[in-house]
């Protein structure tokens, strides 16, 4: 793992050591820059924005991947482009957050299990305040979802559903006898994307990660409540129809985010965009 963004007093070190082992050679790197970096050293690259005013507002990260020509999957699924360092990413941000917002078509289409916990993050999350395993929220508003599943009879942490107001009672009373603690974010059958991350944030998850899908993911651009994405860069080109990482309704204006940081591994590339 290398860091090549924002370039700090340790960046320049380890291109300055480059040089002296390579010469001009570019594929010449040394060995401490290529280094698996630990838990921690991602989880602090990674941490959310300190709260201000010690009020903390929810902030909605975004984790996705896409090839080199714009696929977020291969053959509907995105583990096909993925590699061994985004998912220890993966593992990172999961780790980081109170909660897991997720669209129902993916939990369909990726067999979405409950969030584990994991060792290397629990003294973290203790400190945070956190429970052992972030919560995951299902976003849905035909609620065609399969409430016998582990994701909703055996979470460590009860798992979440957005839906609307005029959601089917019938499927909402199944969700609940689950387990599943229902959170209405929208005043139709669906769920308004500004109103689930205030939802949210009332009920103390503040630090808010999405997963996708495309759809959803689109959805809280156009509502202009993204705050960050973290978006792998993977090496690799599948061509074809696949979906891009967001769908669904556009934008009037184009939105605007600027780069905070990037990582490098094995010609992944981990990038990190901030709204404004």
């Amino acid at each position: 793992m290398r860091r090549l963004l924002p370039v700090s007093d340790t960046t320049r070190g380890a291109a300055d050591e480059g040089v002296r082992a390579g010469g001009d050679r570019p594929d010449v790197r040394p060995a401490a820059v290529e280094r698996e970096w630990t838990f921690d050293e991602l989880a602090a690259a990674y941490a959310y924005p300190a709260a201000e005013g010690g009020q903390p507002r929810p902030w909605l990260r975004a984790n996705m991947i896409s090839t080199l020509d714009g696929a977020a999957q291969h053959e509907g699924h995105s583990e096909p482009i993925s590699g061994a360092a985004d998912m220890r990413i993966f593992g990172v941000l999961r780790a980081l957050a109170d909660v897991v917002v997720v669209g129902a078509e993916t939990v369909r289409q990726e067999g979405y299990r409950p969030a584990r916990a994991r060792a290397g993050a629990a003294a973290l999350r203790e400190a945070a305040g956190q429970g052992p395993a972030p919560a995951i929220a299902v976003v849905s508003a035909g609620l065609e979802l399969d409430f016998t599943l582990p994701l909703f009879t055996s979470p460590l942490v009860p798992t979440l559903l957005l839906t609307g107001a005029a959601a089917d009672p019938g499927r909402v009373a199944e969700a609940e006898r689950a387990g599943v603690r229902v959170l209405v974010a929208g005043d139709g059958a669906g769920v308004d994307p500004g109103r689930a991350v205030r939802v949210l944030g009332e009920a103390g998850l503040t630090r808010l990660l999405t997963e996708g899908g495309p759809r959803l993911l689109g959805q809280f651009m156009a509502a202009g409540v993204l705050d960050e994405l973290c978006l792998t860069v993977a090496p690799v080109a599948v061509a074809g129809g696949a979906q891009r990482i967001a769908g669904g309704p556009g934008v009037v204006v184009p939105v605007r985010y600027r780069l905070a940081s990037v990582l490098e591994e094995e010609g992944f590339l981990f990038t990190r965009y901030r709204r404004g």
